[in-house]
C-alpha cells in the first residue's frame, strides 16, 4: 500500500500528464494503481482508505470475537489457531495472529478506562503506602512511605512490621514532620485499616478509626484489588526502594544496624524534598510551608493506647514486663515506655519530650529469672571482666606509675599474688 506522499506523486502526475500511463510512468508504478486512486478521488473516498478485502478468516470472525470476549482479551493466538482449524479454517497462523491482535485492540478500545486528571488542594490529602526494604541483620524491614499530594513532600520511615501501634506510631511521626494533621488519610486496604467489605462498603478497623479521631484525620480507603480508585499516583514507594534498597543497580552496602538504615532513610527525604519536583516545578520543602497553614494544628501528644502498657524503666536500664526484665536504651533511665507483645516479640516505644514516638527497643520472649538484654543499650565498660587500671592517688604513687607500663604491669601481680612491703618496694624502685 502507498503512503500519503507517494499518492499524492501519482495524483500529481496524472493531473499533470491526464493519462494513467503516462503518470505511472512518471511516478513509477503501475497504470492500474493510478487509475484506481485517481478513481478513489472522484468519487470523494479518502486515498489512504484501503478497501476491505475478502479473507478466508472472514467467516470465523464471530468465533474469534467471542473468544476474546470470555477471555476478557487475554487468550493467546496460537489457542484461537487451533480452535478454528478444527472448525475448517485452512490458512496460517500468521493470519489468525493478525486477526485476533486486531480483535483484541477493538475489545481493549471498548473498555478501556478513562482517566482524569486529580486537581488536589492543599491541606487535603496525606497518601502513604509501603515497600519493601533492606535486609537488616538477617531480617526483612519494610519502608513506610508517605506524601502529601499538593506539595508532594515525602516521608520515609523503616520499621519492622505492619502491625496498627506502627503505624500509629508512623502517622504520628509524619504528622510531626510535616507540622499538621491533613483532613484526609488515603492508603490500601491493609487489615490494620480495614477488616471487611460488606455489599462493597468498607468495614474500618475499630483501632485505626479511634487513631484518626484522636488527630481529627478520616481514614480513606481505595477499591479492593484496584489500587487505581485512590486517585493519586506519586513514584515515592518506586524511588525510596531504588535509593535506599542495596541492588546491583545501585551498589549500595548492606546496613549493619537499623540506625544506619534509619539515617538513610533521614537523609533521602532530605534530599528529595529539597530538589525540584518535576512535576509542580518547585521544592516540596517550600510548597509545604505553603501547605501547612492548611493543616489541622496536631495534638499536643500522640495516641499511646494502641503502644501497650506503661512501665518505668529502673535505674539498671531495664523494665518488667511478666516477671522478666527487658533492656532498654540506658538513655530513658528513670522514664516512662510503652510494652506490647507481638507474637513472640516484646516491643518497646518512647515519646521524647517533643511528643514524637519511636521504638526503642525489640526482644524475643524471654522466662522469669533469665533476663534479656542488649549489649547495644548499656554504654562500653572499661573493666568488663573485672580488671582494675591501677590510678595514682598520692605523689609517691604517681612517681613508680611514671616508671612506665612495665610498673603498672607489677603492681597489679603483686597486688594479685599477697607481695608484702609493696610501698618500700615502690619507694625503692623510684629511689
Amino acid at each position: 500500500m502507498k503512503n500519503s506522499r507517494e499518492i499524492m506523486e501519482i495524483l500529481e502526475a496524472y493531473d499533470l500528464t491526464g493519462s494513467y500511463r503516462a503518470a505511472a510512468e512518471l511516478a513509477g508504478c503501475d497504470h492500474h494503481t493510478v487509475a484506481r486512486y485517481v478513481k478513489m478521488r472522484a468519487a470523494g473516498q479518502h486515498p489512504d482508505k484501503r478497501q476491505h478485502r475478502a479473507r478466508s478468516i472472514d467467516e470465523f470472525l464471530p468465533k474469534i470475537e467471542e473468544l476474546v470476549v470470555r477471555s476478557h482479551g487475554k487468550v493467546r493466538a496460537d489457542v484461537v489457531h487451533r480452535r478454528i482449524v478444527a472448525m475448517g479454517f485452512t490458512g496460517g497462523e500468521r493470519t489468525t495472529r493478525r486477526t485476533v491482535a486486531e480483535a483484541k485492540s477493538q475489545w481493549r478500545a471498548g473498555r478501556r478506562r478513562v482517566y482524569r486528571p486529580w486537581v488536589v488542594e492543599p491541606g487535603l490529602w496525606l497518601q502513604y503506602d509501603y515497600g519493601h526494604g533492606p535486609m537488616v541483620g538477617g531480617r526483612q524491614t519494610v519502608l513506610w512511605c508517605a506524601w502529601l499530594a499538593w506539595s508532594r513532600f515525602r516521608v520515609v520511615i523503616p520499621i519492622w512490621d505492619k502491625t496498627v501501634p506502627t503505624v500509629t506510631a508512623c502517622l504520628d511521626a509524619t504528622f510531626r514532620r510535616i507540622g499538621g494533621v491533613p483532613a484526609y488519610v488515603l492508603t490500601d486496604n491493609e487489615k490494620t485499616v480495614t477488616t471487611d467489605h460488606v455489599a462493597g462498603i468498607a468495614i474500618r478497623n475499630p483501632e485505626i478509626v479511634e487513631v484518626a479521631r484522636h488527630y481529627g484525620t478520616t481514614i480513606r480507603t481505595c477499591v479492593p484489588a484496584d489500587p487505581e480508585t485512590k486517585g493519586g499516583s506519586e513514584a515515592t514507594v518506586r524511588i525510596a526502594k531504588a535509593d535506599l534498597v542495596p541492588t546491583d543497580a545501585n551498589l549500595l552496602g548492606d546496613y549493619r544496624t537499623f540506625g544506619e538504615l534509619e539515617a538513610a532513610c533521614r537523609a533521602f527525604c532530605e534530599e528529595v524534598n529539597t530538589r525540584v519536583h518535576r512535576e509542580s516545578r518547585a521544592r516540596p520543602v517550600e510548597r509545604l510551608a505553603e501547605e501547612r497553614q492548611r493543616l489541622h494544628p496536631l495534638p499536643a501528644k500522640p495516641f499511646t493506647a494502641a503502644f501497650g502498657t506503661t512501665r518505668r524503666v529502673n535505674w539498671d536500664g531495664t523494665i518488667s514486663v511478666e516477671a522478666v526484665r527487658y533492656s532498654v536504651p540506658h538513655q530513658l533511665i528513670d522514664t516512662r515506655v510503652w510494652a506490647r507483645f507481638h507474637g513472640e516479640e516484646l516491643i518497646v516505644t518512647a515519646v521524647n519530650e517533643q511528643g514524637q514516638t519511636s521504638e526503642v527497643a525489640r526482644h524475643q520472649r524471654g522466662t522469669p529469672g533469665n533476663p534479656v538484654l542488649d549489649e547495644t543499650h548499656y554504654p562500653p565498660r572499661e573493666d568488663k571482666n573485672g580488671d582494675r587500671t591501677p590510678r595514682a592517688r598520692t605523689s609517691a604513687e604517681a612517681q613508680f606509675l611514671a616508671l612506665g607500663p612495665g610498673a603498672a604491669a607489677w603492681l597489679v601481680e603483686a597486688g594479685a599474688a599477697g607481695a608484702r612491703r609493696v610501698p618500700a618496694k615502690m619507694a625503692e624502685a623510684v629511689a
